[in-house]
């Protein structure tokens, strides 16, 4: 197993399934970060959010965006996956569901509210440690 290939299955065994991340946007040279719960596959964070949000404020303004937990840290570009009913967010809208179960339906989300949306932040680059081994990742690799 490649270095990339043990960095995309640390990334699956800790983030695949609902996490807390700290997600930062960055607009006129102003970070913000904040924690939120996020689900990772295939390179990409998903999160359930508000569209009129600051974060998604921030995100219209710059879509470069930074992650991090659980020992591991990357940089991203975030974009608006739009309403969580959406026919093209389906099938990820009933994934999401499931991997949120325990807070999804509690009051958190109105899906018919047209601005809750689905926040996708594609991975371009990061560092993830386990049992003191650092492994350095080329999200981009996943896209050749």
């Amino acid at each position: 197993m490649t270095d990339f290939e043990k960095a995309l299955a640390i990334m699956e065994e800790r983030f695949g399934r609902d996490r807390m991340i700290s997600l930062a946007t960055a607009v006129d040279n102003l970070p913000s970060v904040r924690d939120v719960n996020g689900y990772y596959r295939d390179g990409a964070f998903y999160i359930v959010t508000h569209a009129l949000s600051g974060k998604m404020r921030q995100i219209a303004q710059n879509p470069r965006v930074a992650i991090s937990g659980e020992w591991f840290s990357a940089h991203g570009l975030a974009e608006n996956l739009g309403h969580v009913l959406k026919e093209e967010n389906r099938e990820l809208i009933s994934t999401l569901r499931q991997v949120f179960s325990s807070w999804y339906h509690n009051g958190h989300v109105d899906e018919s509210d047209p601005n809750t949306c689905i926040l996708r932040v594609r991975l371009t680059d990061g560092v993830v440690f386990k049992n003191g081994t650092r492994y350095a990742v080329d999200f981009a690799q996943l896209n050749t």
